[in-house]
């Protein structure tokens, strides 16, 4: 029974000095382990799991010498596992897993605790090796050394874990190759060795006994599989992961074997094969199939119309090419960006079908898409995230895409879409992430984005043509965090109201921006491919994924915005990027306030005046300040607010692209000149020779003479 609500162990429970079994698992008990429990000498099962105990463990828990469940999961218990853990001779469960501070090594005493047939230490700090003895576990089950800091190679002892069923080492430093201490583990059902330092060769004889393997997952180390092509594993596999493995050129022939395959990770596996046809056929119970990251080629055709279960398909970064394939409606989430096929989307997206289609993530990014984006976005309406970045779409976006009710994250940036601003994205009234940068769209940006558009966390319309003013209606988009309107013709003020812009100023923001897919049933972070986001920042296009939730950036630089700085911005404090505009006046004094900003450029305006003086804009470079009539550090030139600062940037014109400066070239020029107008006579005509030398002769002979 749970006492739910103390704030701590009741002392009324040591006084039940007859007491065997004692539950207060999943209440939120606070403080240190009482070291009254050594009063109850008969207790067999303790279980305090899940609470918020922060000490370490007492030895008092160690003196119940007839424990034979003990379960203190899921604290805050810090300190070391003593030596006296050894006494607990009749221990048949013990579970110290999720403290997170418990440190040290493991003591040595374990392996006195041969009657143990379930052991979880994970998600601690623990260090160390395994002992050796650890192979004197004849009834253990279940081993779970994941999330620590273990090193060394895994006990040849491990042999002789006749009972060993589920094993998980994930996430430590173990090193050499595993396989030779558990290759004679029949009963091994469940192995998760990732992400270690794991190495080496792994043939058939290592596979040859582990029968009864269910789910393995093993990415994350240094792995070759060497097999013959008429290889074919004794398991039945559920999950396999060899992400990171060497699995050879050809494409694996004995995963047609594994017919209760639901999950298949063999992404960034070296295969440079096309996908066999009887691939997919071969799969028919499995539900997520990751095979990006290699050098698979050919075509796809209809070959993911007909499987009836597979709900996750990621083919990104492979040499696939031809037309889009027909899809099963069935399929959630499909990924295949980076790959060469080319044409239209006309039949991949207008494809009959009795229903509507499932899909809610759909990254067809970089490839070679090209024509209008097809009207049929009706049947795919369960649709979260489209990304169609860098292709050759041409035209206008399609209405259709405003029946995308439940759409977060659009991203058809770098294409050739033409036309005004989609009004029918008005409807799309969920989104989070609108990019429609790098384009060749135009008109004016219209007042609708901040009426309809109100949740939008990133806008990004860079590189396009539009003109006209920035509607003030942008002010009222209180979660914007990424505004980028560079490189188009918008005139006009900067709106004083962009302080209402709240999440630009907040100091603390999570680091993640989350998207839910509902018939996923998961949140999914902001941190794909398909869901990035490019700030241009000193010079070059910088990629952000994992931390967009700390992004705050605004860039208005290339445009024709004339009048003063407003006042109210200047607390932004991450990227601010007016550059190459016509603001004029000073900059304000609240600038000198900044103290987290990482990019600053108001270059090439017609400001004046004196920098502000302040805690971090004087650390910015002289260029982020060049052409204008502004004086004070960080420029290198004192002198008074009426004197002009010359232009502190290279001075010259593009070609191709790059800047060229006419100091350098008239320079270069004069040299060349100046170079064949003395020597050229000289190699032509032998008198010219003879007189400039006889010249060098006497001028030397009256040095000498002084």
């Amino acid at each position: 029974m749970s006492y739910v609500g103390y704030p701590f162990v009741p002392k009324w429970i040591f006084g039940l000095t007859k007491l065997v079994s004692l539950d207060l698992s999943d209440n939120i008990i606070e403080g240190p382990i009482p070291y009254d429990f050594q009063n109850l000498t008969l207790l067999q099962t303790l279980d305090l799991s899940y609470n918020l105990f922060s000490s370490s463990i007492p030895d008092s828990i160690y003196g119940l010498r007839h424990l034979k469940f003990l379960r203190l999961d899921g604290n805050n218990l810090n300190g070391s596992i003593s030596n006296a853990l050894g006494n607990l001779t009749f221990l048949i469960e013990l579970d110290l897993s999720h403290n997170f501070h418990l440190e040290g090594t493991i003591p040595t005493s374990l392996k006195r605790l041969t009657s143990l047939v379930r052991l979880d230490l994970s998600d601690n700090h623990l260090s160390g090796n395994l002992t050796d003895q650890i192979g004197d576990f004849k009834k253990v089950a279940i081993l779970d050394f994941s999330f620590n800091l273990i090193g060394g190679t895994l006990p040849i002892s491990f042999r002789k874990l006749s009972s060993l069923e589920y094993l998980h080492v994930s996430k430590n430093h173990f090193t050499g190759n595993p396989f030779e201490s558990l290759k004679s583990l029949y009963k091994l059902s469940h192995l998760y060795i990732t992400i270690n330092h794991f190495q080496g060769v792994v043939n058939e004889d290592d596979l040859a006994n582990l029968t009864s393997l269910k789910s393995f997952y093993a990415s994350g180390n240094n792995f070759t599989l060497k097999v013959g092509p008429d290889w074919y594993p004794r398991f039945q596999l559920t999950s396999l992961d060899m992400r990171s493995w060497k699995l050879g050129r050809k494409f694996p022939s004995w995963i047609q074997s594994q017919k209760n395959l639901q999950y298949l990770d063999m992404s960034n596996t070296w295969i440079s094969d096309s996908i066999p046809t009887w691939f997919w056929e071969a799969l028919p119970h499995a539900s997520y199939v990751n095979l990006s990251h290699n050098h698979i080629h050919g075509k796809l055709m209809t070959t993911l119309r007909n499987p009836l279960s597979i709900n996750f398909v990621d083919l990104s970064k492979n040499h696939l090419c031809g037309k889009l394939p027909y899809l099963s409606k069935d399929i959630n989430w499909l990924d295949i960006s980076s790959n060469s096929f080319s044409e239209t989307m006309d039949d991949f997206l207008c494809q009959k079908q009795d229903k509507l289609m499932q899909l809610q993530f759909l990254n067809l990014a970089s490839n070679k898409l090209s024509g209008r984006i097809p009207d049929c976005w009706i049947n795919w309406n369960n649709s979260v995230v489209v990304n169609l970045q860098n292709n050759h779409f041409i035209g206008n976006l399609p209405p259709s895409i405003g029946y995308l009710s439940l759409l977060q994250s659009l991203n058809i940036r770098n294409n050739s879409l033409s036309g005004i601003f989609p009004t029918t994205l008005r409807k799309n009234n969920r989104l989070i992430y609108l990019d429609l940068g790098e384009n060749n769209l135009s008109g004016t940006i219209p007042s609708l984005i901040g009426e309809s558009l109100l949740n939008l966390r990133i806008l990004r319309l860079r590189s396009n043509s539009f003109s006209g003013h920035i509607p003030n209606g942008i002010c009222n988009m209180t979660f914007l965090q990424d505004l980028d309107f560079a490189h188009n013709s918008l005139s006009g003020n900067i709106p004083s109201c962009f302080s209402h812009l709240n999440s630009m100023f907040e100091k603390n923001k999570s680091s993640d921006l989350f998207i839910y897919y509902d018939r996923l049933n998961i949140y999914w972070l902001m941190d794909s491919p398909a869901i990035s986001v490019f700030l241009w920042t000193k010079g070059r296009d910088v990629e952000y994924k994992s931390i967009l939730g700390l992004v705050t950036n605004i860039d208005l630089s290339n445009n024709n915005l004339s009048g003063t700085i407003p006042r109210e911005i200047t607390d932004l404090d991450e990227s601010f990027d007016i550059s190459r505009n016509q603001l004029s006046g000073e900059i304000p004094s609240t600038i000198s306030n900044l103290s987290f900003l990482s990019m600053l450029d108001m270059s090439y305006n017609h400001l004046k005046g004196k920098i502000p003086t302040g805690t971090q804009i004087q650390s910015f470079e002289v260029s982020n300040f060049g052409g204008n009539n502004l004086y004070g550090p960080p420029l290198p030139t004192n002198c008074d607010s009426n004197q002009k600062v010359p232009v502190t940037g290279n001075i010259g014109i593009k070609i191709d692209g790059h800047e060229v400066n006419w100091f350098f070239v008239s320079m270069a020029i004069g040299f060349v000149v100046g170079f064949w107008t003395v020597v050229a006579p000289m190699l032509i005509y032998r008198l010219w020779r003879y007189a400039y030398f006889s010249f060098l002769d006497e001028m030397l002979y009256k040095l000498k003479s002084y």
